[in-house]
């Protein structure tokens, strides 16, 4: 097993990536703090893997400590951060209120680095470690009206690479994740508004969303969860300060061309 006696948190392991990813890593032989802002959800995945759930705001300076100290306390310490809780709050910048844009900078940004912050001394305490800082396509490119979010996803690509630099000494790699579209809850919200403009399903607003993917299709879960394990595993021991794209080749495709494409195929 891939995380045998390794200890981890995931943030926003309820649902989507962070659940999937918590599972994952339990069944590598991790134990798993997963955390999160809804009680029912992180208990549930919490008690499937032989976890601990710890409710609490990202953003919560205090909720990291708590986070870090419960995996030391019933953990024994501390090997993996797999930052992955997110929001997003709509608007160009001339649009963007400034609550919008403060909660989505403290939850996607700020919350990690209270994370990683608090875990440090932990992970140096077991000789190094992994962190993972789960981004986004959007750190790469930017859809309209998401200032706040694109800026949010765009800055964990610099702090991975901050704490790679001052901190590989020590034996912490941090490394960035960035998937396009995946199939979770908050995939589901944001197609399922596409499918109502388009009178179509779900389904077909998936397809839709990813036509001009290279792989016509999103991820899954699962596969991100993937792409957490392999940054947190001994199988990247080379690799930090990265920046790991699972878009099914979105970000590859020159967008100025699609003009020329007689049909989307797929």
């Amino acid at each position: 097993m891939r995380l045998a006696d390794k200890v981890a948190i995931v943030t926003g392991g309820g649902t989507g990536i962070g659940a999937a990813t918590a599972r994952l890593f339990a069944r590598e032989g991790a134990k798993v703090v997963v955390t999160g802002r809804r009680a029912a959800p992180i208990e549930a995945v919490a008690s499937e893997i032989g976890g601990i759930a710890v409710r609490g705001d990202a953003a919560d300076p205090a909720h990291a400590i708590e986070a870090v100290e419960t995996a030391v306390g019933g953990f024994g310490g501390l090997d993996v951060v797999v930052a992955n809780a997110g929001t997003g709050s709509p608007g160009a910048v001339g649009d963007t209120d400034d609550d919008g844009w403060r909660r989505t900078l403290e939850v996607n940004l700020t919350g990690p680095l209270l994370l990683v912050r608090a875990a440090l001394p932990a992970l140096i305490a077991r000789g190094g470690g992994s962190i993972v800082l789960v981004s986004s396509v959007a750190a790469l490119v930017s859809s309209a009206d998401s200032a706040a979010y694109v800026t949010s996803k765009t800055g964990l690509l610099g702090l991975a690479r901050s704490v790679a630099v001052d901190y590989q000494p020590l034996g912490c790699c941090a490394n960035s994740l960035c998937p396009g579209w995946v199939v979770t809850p908050m995939g589901d919200e944001s197609v399922d508004e596409l499918a109502l403009q388009r009178g179509i399903t779900r389904e077909e607003a998936y397809r839709l969303a990813t036509a001009h993917v290279p792989m016509r299709r999103p991820a899954s879960a699962d596969e991100i969860a993937s792409c957490c394990l392999f940054l947190a595993s001994a199988e990247s021991s080379i690799v930090t300060g990265a920046t790991l794209v699972a878009d099914g080749g979105a970000t590859a495709a020159d967008v100025g061309t699609l003009a020329f494409e007689p049909q989307v195929n797929g």
